[in-house]
């Protein structure tokens, strides 16, 4: 039997960092960011109700700047869902192309499953919205019930299915992920305006100055943030969704490292050496050369060692998900139910309702059925019952389907309509998601012969 070596305890924290450290650990729990975004919908439901013109007033406040004669301004609100969006929409990216090269998506067998469903999953909730909206003046909305709000589903999973199979996790992760590059395809071709040549021309000259750095070996995020940065101003200009330049970029950030992983050891090995040797001169960290010499290579070599796709995603974790989804969330999940009344339950929020909650998890169920008869398998450990539950959870599209609903319904009572389908709808998925996978999980932990009421519970 190998004896795995002892990993050792960090050295004891300076006492502002012991007080930031259970913050840290907060945010990387499974679940945290979607209790965070519960608060802030909660927070601009409580707001929008108890003082309707102060929530309509802060987001539509106009920010802007000027350089000389030339001047851009838009309302916060749009900064948060164009500018701040692209920042999610560029972690998506990159999470999509990881998944395509190392993860869930890498190859045709374990893709197949995820895209089926995820297809599945959007068709389905389309067909039945505009059941309901045909021909009707909503009928531009049939995109809302399609997308799916990773963080609050996975979080949802995460607290009421704490010994779910690790498999039934990936298939809801990869499943959301598809379900968003879905969304953004709707977004760049269905609720944008139509570019000019010359626009299109801009775009491209930024897309191939992404493209030169990735293969002249370019390796600091910061110059690709920065290319990054013209190539939003060229699609915003464009006509096209400017959300859709954060996938572009995530597609040219380079995910190969400059060092391969045993290079990688061998020099770290070598520098530790050269560090422990030094250690014995008296010297302190100020004065010895030798030490901060070794801790600077220990450095350049961990950053060759890591791709920056790998560091952005990094990165990117906290901000977005404790940030920028939150702060979305606060600023467009308010609804005066005050001046809503019974017109607000019209085809276009019976849609999005009945789309999320019967569409979403039918179409991903008969999409797998699909895929399993043309060889595909469920995840190891789960079973059909949790796989309903999964698909159900699915149907939580909150902040995905509010932004595609802020594209797709320029009024404003309409809007407010389709918001409150989309609450109502991501609540009872939810509920019945959350139902069905502890149900799931309770038959699946019960021992075998055992009667179905003395099945115990998975906490």
């Amino acid at each position: 039997m190998a004896i795995v070596p002892k990993v050792p305890r960090p050295p004891r924290l300076p006492l502002a960092l012991r007080i930031v450290d259970p913050f840290r650990r907060f945010v990387q729990v499974k679940s945290a960011s979607g209790v965070v975004l519960i608060a802030a919908a909660v927070a601009a439901m409580v707001w929008a109700n108890v003082d309707a013109t102060s929530y309509a007033a802060v987001w539509r406040t106009p920010i802007g700047f000027a350089v000389g004669t030339w001047r851009f301004e838009m309302p916060l609100q749009l900064w948060i869902n164009d500018v701040l969006m692209s920042v999610f929409f560029l972690l998506v990216g990159l999470e999509i192309k990881r998944e395509l090269l190392v993860g869930e998506l890498s190859t045709f067998g374990s893709a197949m499953l995820p895209l089926l469903a995820a297809l599945g999953g959007m068709v389905a909730p389309a067909l039945i919205y505009l059941v309901f909206n045909r021909g009707g003046p909503g009928a531009s909305g049939w995109g809302v019930p399609t997308a799916t709000d990773i963080a609050f589903a996975l979080g949802v999973l995460a607290l009421v299915a704490k010994r779910a199979p690790q498999g039934l996790t990936v298939f809801l992760a990869a499943l959301a992920i598809v379900d968003d590059l879905g969304a953004v395809l709707l977004i760049g071709l269905v609720y944008g305006h139509a570019p000019t040549a010359a626009s299109l021309g801009w775009v491209a000259l930024a897309l191939l100055a992404l493209v030169l750095a990735n293969a002249a070996g370019v390796r600091r995020p910061g110059v690709y943030l920065a290319l990054g940065l013209l190539l939003w101003v060229a699609v915003h200009a464009s006509g096209i969704h400017a959300t859709v330049a954060g996938v572009l970029l995530a597609f040219t950030v380079p995910a190969r490292a400059l060092i391969d992983p045993d290079d990688f050891a061998s020099h770290a090995g070598k520098t530790l050496v050269a560090f422990r040797a030094s250690s014995g001169s008296g010297a302190t960290m100020l004065s010895n050369e030798v030490q901060q010499h070794a801790i600077a290579s220990l450095e350049e070599a961990a950053e060759a060692a890591l791709p920056p796709l790998a560091r952005m995603l990094h990165a990117l974790h906290v901000p977005v998900n404790f940030v920028i989804m939150p702060v979305f969330a606060l600023a467009n999940a308010g609804i005066a139910l005050e001046g809503l009344g019974p017109s607000a339950i019209g085809p276009v929020s019976i849609g999005i309702v009945a789309g999320l909650v019967l569409g979403k998890p039918i179409g991903i169920l008969l999409a797998t059925r699909l895929a399993l008869a043309f060889g595909a398998r469920l995840p190891s450990g789960v079973g059909w019952g949790q796989l309903a539950g999964a698909a159900c959870l699915a149907g939580i599209g909150f902040t995905m389907s509010i932004f595609v609903a802020s594209l797709a319904f320029p009024s404003a009572q309409a809007l407010d309509e389709a918001k409150l389908g989309i609450v109502v709808a991501s609540i009872v998925a939810g509920a019945l998601g959350a139902v069905v996978v502890s149900l799931a999980g309770r038959r699946a932990d019960a021992p075998a012969g055992a009667p179905e009421s003395v099945v115990p519970s998975v906490g």
